[in-house]
C-alpha cells in the first residue's frame, strides 16, 4: 500500500495503485515522531500546523461508505467539510472506481456531489460521468446526461453509442451515428467497432454494409478490433462469404477475428470448414479459447456427431485448462444431444462450477432421453443447494415428467412455478397438456386448455391431436385439428396427423379429402430419412431408396433381420400406412422405413457389442420402434435412436420410452 502526504487544503488527491484505503489523520503520532528526530528542530510552529490538516491516501478506499453523512461517501464528506478541494483528478478517479466495479448508487452520489461542484460544467467529468452510468447498465441516466450536456465531443459520442451497443440497444446505437456525424465528430476504432457489433446483434447485413463503408472511408478496416467486429458481423448476418473475404483481408489477425469465422462457421452446421480453420488457426500459431472450443462443440451437437465431439473434448483436456463455464456447459450439451447421457453426467460431475446453465443442460438431456424420475432427483437436488430455477429449469423438468408419465410430479412443478416468480409461457402450458394427453386424459387436457389465462395456440392445440390421435379418440382429434386449421391452416403436421387417426379408423374417405385439402393447397409431407455416423463418414437413407454402395448386402441383412424376429414375435404394425390396400402389400411398405436400413447397414459396418445410434429427422413409426425392440434382444446390443421428439435407448428387446412416447 503506497501512502501519499499531501496537504489537504492544496486540494490535489494523490493515489496508489493497490487497493484503496481513504484515511484522514490528525497525525500526533507523525508529529511526535518528527519532534523525537533532529529534523523537527528544523520545522517551525506553522509547519507542525500544517502535519495537523495531512491526510494519507491509499486509492483502494475511494468509495469508502461515510459514517454519519448525508453525502454517502467518506471522500465527499472531507471535501464538505474544507479538508479537501475537488479537483478533476480526484472526481474522474472515484467514478472510474465506480466503473471498474459497477458502483451505480456510489456512481449517482459522486454525481450529485459533482452537479454542486463548480466543475459542473467540466466537459471531461461529464464524460466519465456518461461513461459509468452506461457500464452500469443505466441507459436511461446516461441518456440524460447526454442530452443535457452543453458540448460534445467525440469521446461523449462513442461512450453513449457503445453503451447502447454493449447493452442490447443496438437500434439506438445505430440512430446516433448519424447525428454524430452532423455535429461534426470523427468516429474513432471504438466507435465503429460498437456499431458494427450492433449491426450484428440484430442481423442487419444492410446496415452493417453501411458501417462497413465508413470505416473504409475513415481508415479503420485495417484496425484487428474493427476487422475482427467486420467479420463477427457478416458471419451473424448469415454472410460467410463476405466474412471470409473480410478475414483474408486483415493484415494483423487476433484470437478475436479466428473466433468470429469459426463461429460464423459452426453456427451455420458447416463443422468441416469450422475444423478446417480450427486447424489453420494452430499452425499460423494462434492459440484456441474457451469459446474457439464452445463453438466447435456446439456445431458437432447440432448434427449429432459424437465422434467429432469426443475428438474436440480430448483437445480440451490436452489444453489443459478445467472445465467451467461454456466449455463445460457445451460439452454436457453436446454429450446429451448425441446420445450419450452416462457421458453428460460424468461431464457434469467435473465441472469446477455449477450454475443453473449446468443443471438446465442435465436437465434438457434427462427429458430427451425420456429419464424421468432421474430428472426429478436432479431437480429436486438443484432446490437443496439452493440454486434457483427459472423458466428453461421448469421446461425442463416438465418435460421429463411428460415424457415419463409422471403425472403428479408435473402437476407439483407447474404449481411451484409461482413460488420461484416464473410466469408460465407457451411452451410451459404445452407440458402440462402433453402431460395429460399422454396419461389418456383428453377430456382433463382439454378443460385445462379451455381454462388457460392466456389464448392457445397451434402447439396447444397440436399437443391434444397428438394424444387423441395416440388413443385414437377420433371426437377430441378432430376437434383440436378445427382449432388449429383456423390458427394456422398451412401447418402440414396437422393433416398429416388428422389423416393418420383417419387411416386408422379405416376412413378412407376422408383420408382422401384430407390428402387433396394438401394437395390443393400444396402442403407437403416433409421426407423422411435417417443417417447413422460410422469412422467420421455419415451414411444417409431413405424409405425404399436403394441407392446405397452396400444395397444388396443392406437389404439382405434387413430381410433376415425381418424373418428373425418375427419367429421371437414381431408382427408388423400395418396401422401406420396411410394406403387403402390388402395387408400383405401395408406390411411391404413399412418394411422398408430409413431407420431399418439404416440399422441394417450399422450392423454390417459396426464391431460386435458396440452401441449402434440412428439419428432420424422425424418421428420414429411404431412399427420400427417395435421391430427395434426385437433386434435389440436379437443381436445382443444396445441401439439409440434420435428422432425429432426424443432419444430411444433399445437394449435387450425393451425401449427406455417404456413406449410411452
Amino acid at each position: 500500500m503506497r501512502k501519499v502526504r499531501i496537504p489537504c487544503s492544496a486540494a490535489p488527491l494523490l493515489l496508489g495503485t493497490g487497493s484503496v484505503k481513504l484515511i484522514e489523520w490528525r497525525l500526533n503520532t507523525i508529529r511526535t515522531l518528527w519532534q523525537s528526530s533532529s529534523a523537527a528542530t528544523t520545522f517551525s510552529d506553522s509547519h507542525r500546523d500544517r502535519l495537523d490538516d495531512l491526510c494519507v491516501i491509499d486509492d483502494r478506499d475511494l468509495l469508502l461508505p461515510s459514517r454519519n453523512s448525508e453525502t454517502g461517501l467518506h471522500v465527499l464528506d472531507l471535501i464538505g467539510s474544507g479538508s479537501l478541494e475537488p479537483n478533476r483528478s480526484m472526481y474522474n478517479a472515484m467514478l472510474k472506481r465506480c466503473t471498474q466495479f459497477g458502483k451505480l448508487r456510489e456512481g449517482r452520489l459522486v454525481h450529485s456531489h459533482i452537479l454542486n461542484s463548480k466543475l459542473r460544467d467540466d466537459l471531461v467529468i461529464r464524460n466519465s460521468v456518461l461513461f459509468m452510468y452506461a457500464r452500469c447498465g443505466s441507459l436511461e441516466e446516461a441518456r440524460r446526461v447526454f442530452d443535457e450536456m452543453p458540448s460534445k465531443d467525440m469521446v461523449t459520442w462513442t461512450s453513449m453509442i457503445t453503451g447502447y451497443s454493449q447493452n442490447e440497444c443496438a437500434q439506438h446505437a445505430l440512430a446516433l451515428f448519424p447525428q454524430m456525424l452532423q455535429f461534426g465528430s470523427r468516429p474513432n476504432e471504438f466507435t465503429l467497432s460498437s456499431l458494427v457489433k450492433s449491426c450484428g446483434f440484430i442481423s442487419s447485413y444492410k446496415d452493417g454494409q453501411k458501417i462497413h463503408a465508413c470505416c473504409l472511408k475513415y481508415g479503420f478496416h485495417s484496425n484487428v478490433f474493427v476487422g475482427s467486429s467486420i467479420v463477427d458481423m457478416y458471419a451473424r448476418c448469415g454472410y460467410l462469404s463476405e466474412a471470409r473475404l473480410s478475414f483474408d483481408k486483415l493484415e494483423n489477425k487476433n484470437e478475436v477475428s479466428w473466433n468470429a469465422l469459426i463461429t460464423g462457421y459452426a453456427r451455420k452446421g458447416e463443422l468441416e470448414d469450422a475444423l478446417a480453420l480450427f486447424i489453420r488457426m494452430q499452425r499460423e500459431g494462434y492459440k484456441p479459447t474457451e469459446f474457439t472450443y464452445s463453438s466447435l462443440i456446439c456445431a458437432s451437437s447440432s448434427i449429432g456427431s459424437l465422434e467429432q465431439g469426443k475428438w474436440l473434448h480430448a483437445l480440451t483436456i490436452k489444453w489443459g485448462k478445467k472445465l467451467t463455464g461454456y466449455v463445460g456447459n457445451t460439452l454436457l450439451h453436446m454429450y446429451a444431444k448425441s446420445g450419450s447421457i452416462q457421458d453428460a453426467r460424468k461431464v457434469f460431475n467435473r465441472l469446477l462450477k455449477i450454475d443453473v446453465v449446468s443443471f438446465n443442460s442435465m436437465l434438457i438431456g434427462y427429458a430427451q432421453h425420456g429419464f424421468g424420475k432421474e430428472a426429478v432427483q436432479q431437480f429436486e437436488e438443484m432446490l437443496r443447494i439452493g440454486i434457483e430455477p427459472n423458466d428453461i429449469t421448469f421446461l425442463s423438468v416438465l418435460t421429463a415428467c411428460s415424457r415419463a408419465g409422471l403425472l403428479d410430479e408435473g402437476k407439483n412443478y407447474f404449481g411451484l412455478m409461482k413460488k420461484y416468480n416464473v410466469e408460465p409461457k407457451i411452451s410451459h402450458y404445452v407440458t402440462i397438456v402433453d402431460l395429460f394427453g399422454r396419461a389418456g386424459l383428453l377430456y382433463q387436457a382439454k378443460s385445462f386448455i379451455e381454462e388457460m389465462p392466456i389464448e392457445p395456440t397451434a402447439a396447444i392445440w397440436g399437443a391434444l391431436l397428438g394424444a387423441s390421435r395416440m388413443y385414437k379418440n377420433m371426437e377430441i382429434g378432430v376437434y383440436a385439428a378445427e382449432q388449429i386449421f383456423e390458427i394456422e391452416p398451412s401447418y402440414s403436421g396437422t393433416h398429416i396427423l388428422l389423416a393418420n387417426m383417419y387411416a386408422s379408423a379405416g376412413r378412407w374417405k376422408d383420408v382422401a379429402k384430407v390428402r387433396k385439402v394438401m394437395k390443393d393447397s400444396g402442403l407437403k409431407k416433409e421426407p423422411a430419412c435417417s443417417w447413422v455416423e460410422i469412422q467420421n463418414s455419415v451414411h444417409v437413407f431413405v424409405a425404399n431408396d436403394f441407392a446405397n454402395p452396400q444395397n444388396e448386402k443392406v437389404l439382405k441383412m434387413w430381410e433376415k433381420l425381418n424373418h428373425e424376429i418375427k419367429a421371437i414375435g414381431y408382427v408388423p404394425d400395418t396401422s401406420h400406412v396411410l394406403l387403402c390396400v390388402d395387408q400383405q402389400e401395408k406390411e411391404v411398405s413399412i418394411q422398408y422405413h430409413s431407420e431399418k436400413l439404416a440399422l441394417a447397414f450399422a450392423l454390417l459396418n459396426t464391431s460386435p457389442g458396440s452401441t449402434i445410434r440412428i439419428m432420424k429427422n422425424i418421428r420414429v413409426c411404431g412399427d420400427c420402434h417395435s421391430a427395434i425392440k426385437y433386434v435389440s434382444s436379437l443381436v445382443k446390443r444396445e441401439i439409440i435412436v434420435r428422432d425429432t421428439n426424443r432419444f430411444h435407448h433399445f437394449r435387450d428387446g425393451s425401449c427406455s420410452c417404456g413406449d410411452y412416447w
